[in-house]
């Protein structure tokens, strides 16, 4: 794991990297602590990362500036944060827990435990994706996103007014985050539920589903059942 911690008190920071020392073990490759947000920003830019540990004040700076960009990258962010208020938020934007303080080793356990196990979030409150789109953020709303596919590390986001967009973040990520609304109907493949207008059976045990759009996206075997199950 290459983790980055985002804080500006030195002495929370210091707790943080204690613990996460402490949690990970021989899995830590690496453990950066950054105090501002200008030099966490250029670290994600040209660093490869697993984590990010993310606190929403630095030094008077917003740490929503940083999240946005933040959650537009292939790795997971927690925060941790005493603006408990801001929690709604950050679980629209994507995070993948928000950690309040002050916290105990076993809440900031729980947290990474969600990010190793790669446990589907319970929260059901994202509202956005952000992505990278000409060196600026794009946020797309959860609402005009019909289905998800996986293309190597990345996903490619296909939209309901026909365009497509890419998302630094894999299929596994992204169906972490988007468990409440969205079906892994195949490898390849997560489809908003609610837009499948019907399944299809073919010859030969293959299984499709129509969506209200037309397209058709292919199921996976193992996944026919469940998805039946819980569409009707």
């Amino acid at each position: 794991m290459n983790i980055l911690i985002v804080e500006d008190e030195s002495r929370i920071a210091k707790r943080i990297e204690r613990m996460t020392r402490a949690i990970f073990g021989n899995a830590l490759q690496s453990l950066k602590h950054i105090n501002t947000l200008h030099e966490a920003l250029s670290f994600i830019e040209n660093n490869a990362l697993d984590l990010v540990l993310l606190d929403l004040n630095l030094n008077g700076a917003n740490g929503f500036d940083l999240l946005t960009t933040a959650v537009s990258e292939s790795f997971h962010t927690i925060v941790i944060s005493a603006y408990k208020d801001q929690a709604i938020t950050a679980f629209e934007h994507g995070v993948l827990d928000f950690v309040p303080k002050p916290f105990n080793r076993d809440r900031l356990e729980q947290a990474f435990n969600r990010a190793i196990t790669k446990e589907k979030s319970e929260s059901n409150k994202i509202k956005v994706l952000a992505i990278k789109k000409r060196g600026r953020i794009q946020l797309i709303p959860i609402e005009n996103l019909l289905f998800i596919k996986g293309a190597g590390p990345y996903t490619e986001l296909f939209l309901k007014d026909g365009t497509k967009e890419l998302h630094d973040k894999s299929l596994e990520k992204l169906e972490q985050l988007l468990s409440f609304s969205f079906e892994r109907i195949h490898k390849s493949y997560l489809v908003k539920i609610s837009e499948i207008k019907e399944i299809i059976v073919e010859s030969g045990s293959k299984y499709m589903v129509e969506l209200k759009n037309g397209a058709l996206i292919p199921i996976g075997r193992t996944k026919y059942k469940d998805l039946k199950a819980k569409w009707l």
